[in-house]
């Protein structure tokens, strides 16, 4: 049995991260289309004050089991040849990258759908926490919006 790869990553997700896993799919010439989906940071106004930097946690085994099993469903309704996950965990600034989804098929309608269709189901399952984190140094807690 294949090994998982682990979905978390420390800190920002980088943009020549981002780069070097779409050059690898050069050589797969079965695939004709890819989707990418990058979660960035927003510097968000909440009660007056702006988001700096969004701070996440995850109880990490469950949280990797879940998005394990969404993977596994989209897999399954849809026709894709592959797909990569990769979220951040601990602090995150206003406009870096905190989730990177790449989904690869034959054709480009899939993975329009499996995309959407991921991203939904993770925002509303995986136990993904974020505290968002103003310039005084004070936080509160993120929720998540489908």
């Amino acid at each position: 049995m294949k090994k998982r790869k682990t979905v978390f990553v420390e800190g920002p997700i980088s943009p020549s991260f981002i780069a070097n896993s779409i050059e690898k799919h050069q050589t797969k010439t079965t695939i004709g289309a890819h989707n990418i989906f990058l979660g960035q940071v927003r510097a968000d106004e909440i009660d007056g004050k702006i988001v700096q930097a969004i701070d996440y946690s995850a109880y990490a085994e469950m949280a990797e089991e879940k998005f394990h099993e969404i993977r596994e469903t989209t897999f399954s309704k849809y026709e894709l040849t592959c797909m990569h996950i990769y979220h951040s965990l601990g602090k995150v600034k206003t406009g870096e990258i905190c989730l990177f989804v790449f989904v690869s098929a034959p054709h480009r309608k899939v993975t329009f759908e499996a995309l959407e269709f991921f991203v939904d189901e993770i925002k509303k399952e995986v136990p993904v926490f974020g505290k968002e984190i103003f310039e005084d140094e004070t936080h509160v807690w993120k929720v998540n919006k489908v």
